[in-house]
């Protein structure tokens, strides 16, 4: 496999591959933002419009590759205010499901840790939904568990549920 920083022309043309990426992330259940079930149009679209967020410097995103399949994406958004210029979010992170269990997500996290260091970025921050299953990974990659908001975002079948936070400090600050 191979992960690739995507500028926004291959970012568009990847997208109907990144949206069947989320379309069978959602349908796994995974709460990344979207209700089951997910029309593909729908997604095409949402991949189409972080073109320009890529564009403008807000936004960076790598896809792994398993031959010329997209099998796992993991962006890292950039924060536009001042006062927290040293600071992203990590966003996105996918694998997709026959693609699970031999180490992509933390490829993939480690990859948009070390770059967002070399950006000069001292301070990564996520969420994930409580008790699922991303949980373990960011525990074991030496992220810290800041704490948990209830009924933060609907699971794909539309429940509410928790949502856990997490930080961790990369490069020198």
């Amino acid at each position: 496999m191979t992960t690739t920083r995507l500028d926004s022309a291959r970012l568009l043309a990847s997208a109907e591959q990144l949206a069947g990426l989320l379309v069978d992330t959602v349908d796994g259940g995974a709460s990344v933002g979207f209700l089951a079930p997910l029309d593909r149009a729908a997604a095409v679209a949402w991949w189409t419009e972080r073109a320009a967020h890529v564009a403008a410097g807000r936004l960076a995103v790598w896809a792994a590759h398993d031959g010329d399949r997209v099998v796992g994406t993991v962006g890292l958004a950039f924060a536009d205010k001042p006062n927290s210029r040293h600071r992203a979010e990590i966003v996105k992170l996918m694998v997709h499901r026959d693609a699970r269990g031999r180490g992509l997500g933390r490829r993939l996290l480690t990859t948009a840790e070390r770059a967002a260091a070399e950006a000069g970025v001292t301070l990564l921050h996520l969420d994930t939904e409580t008790d699922g299953p991303a949980e373990h990974l960011y525990r074991t990659a030496g992220w810290t568990r800041a704490g948990v908001i209830p009924d933060y975002a609907a699971d794909p079948a539309g429940v509410l549920r928790p949502t856990t936070l997490y930080y961790k400090r990369v490069g020198s600050g």
